[in-house]
């Protein structure tokens, strides 16, 4: 049997793209993993009609989840206009209003907050509908999983923090358990390919008659990289296999990733037992953060040198001033000297080095913004790449990461 679900996300300041959605995705995954179709990941305002509008399009589904407006102040309504959907009355629970206090108490211990606002905020969020399950609270805000004639609702906290903790809890819960254990195994398999452009995989798809397959197959250009996402039930295993058989043959030397695994996952893996070190001028330290983005880097990562003057390049890196003066700041020379400068200064086993126009000034027609020159080496090899980026200078800068981790990747399979 397959269960549909859809989520709702409130918040003025999400709709407004003042705070960027993390959950619906991070629940959608959740849900996914547990065999649940998402069918829907729809976005409100703290608008009570247009909330009861989303409830009222979802409510043909078997589950649907809520994330934000269960806080104190006056716009957070979520569980008002849940329970009114659901025809339940809000009552006071008087034993989870002292468990929330308790948790206000401890956070006036570090701010004076006035005493009589807080304890009217606890107040609040202690009305609860009548017959709701209540999931404790991880932050003020408890969660709530209210029955209705339709679709079970999961109310959830808005910060990702305390939602993806209390989604732990509820799983467990027995209302939730009774609709997520009716849902079947569905399967993901994801490839990534470097590089490779979507029509030529959508002509792929195409060759391989992918539309007729029992699968349900999303491509999607992350980063510059492109991913072919694959969901299908157990019995369509064959098919998949067929599928990822095809496109392994059409496109195997771009493959570089059959398990999920993202490149700075596989760069991790690879470094193993290594160290690095960057030199970088137009990332500004990006090539580091990314680097390091991951738990366990400090295994392999000694540091990173900002240089993004002529001066901080020679006095950092060690690159020469002759050298910078005969073919300009941005040039192969210059990221071979800046990757060379990494290695010997920071004594790692492989210097990356960067250097490039992000943009949108300082752009030339012989170096026109996006130009980026880079260089990846060990004291025996080298990958060195001059590359011409499109988009704004966010994208250059972030661009450029992706195509030097890519460069490292080829250079640790050759070592």
């Amino acid at each position: 049997m397959s269960v549909r679900a859809g989520i709702i996300v409130t918040g003025t300041e999400v709709l407004s793209g003042i705070i960027r959605d993390a959950n619906g995705p991070w629940l959608s995954e959740a849900l996914r993993a547990r065999g649940v179709v998402v069918t829907h990941i729809v976005v409100v305002g703290d608008r009570v009609e247009d909330l009861r509008s989303a409830l009222d399009f979802l409510s043909d589904h078997d589950l649907v989840l809520t994330s934000g407006g269960l806080g104190p102040t006056a716009d957070d309504l979520t569980a008002d206009v849940v329970a009114e959907w659901a025809g339940a009355e809000m009552v006071h629970d008087a034993a989870l209003e002292e468990r929330i206090w308790a948790v206000v108490n401890r956070l006036r211990r570090r701010m004076p907050f006035e005493e009589e606002a807080m304890r009217a905020g606890a107040r609040k969020q202690a009305f609860v509908p009548v017959g709701a399950a209540v999931l404790e609270p991880v932050g003020t805000a408890p969660g709530l999983l209210v029955s209705s004639s339709g679709p079970l609702v999961a109310v959830l906290p808005g910060p990702p923090r305390e939602l993806q903790t209390m989604w732990e809890a509820a799983v467990s819960t027995s209302p939730l358990r009774e609709v997520l254990e009716s849902a079947g195994t569905l399967e993901q398999r994801i490839l990534r390919f470097f590089p490779l452009p979507e029509p030529q995989i959508a002509a792929t798809l195409r060759e391989l008659d992918a539309d007729a397959l029992p699968l349900e197959i999303t491509t999607c250009l992350r980063r510059g990289e492109l991913e072919v996402a694959t969901v299908f039930p157990p019995s369509s295993a064959s098919a998949y296999a067929a599928l990822e058989a095809g496109l392994r043959e059409r496109h195997g030397d771009v493959l570089f990733s059959d398990d999920g695994a993202t490149i700075d996952v596989v760069i991790a893996r690879l470094l193993q037992g290594r160290t690095i070190a960057t030199a970088e001028s137009c990332t500004g330290g990006l090539m580091a953060g990314r680097l390091t983005d991951l738990a366990g880097s400090s295994a392999y990562v000694l540091g990173g040198l900002v240089v993004y003057s002529n001066e901080a390049k020679t006095a950092l890196a060690g690159v020469p001033d002759a050298l910078i003066a005969a073919h300009g700041a941005v040039s192969p020379e210059v990221a071979t000297a800046l990757s060379a400068g990494a290695r010997s200064r920071l004594e790692a086993d492989i210097g990356i080095g960067i250097t490039g126009i992000a943009g949108p000034g300082g752009g030339s027609p012989e170096k026109p913004v996006g130009t980026v020159c880079i260089s990846v080496s060990t004291a025996t090899d080298a990958e060195e790449r001059v590359v011409r980026l499109p988009g704004g200078r966010a994208d250059v800068r972030d661009r450029t990461t992706t195509v030097t981790l890519h460069m490292l990747r080829a250079l640790l399979l050759r070592a």
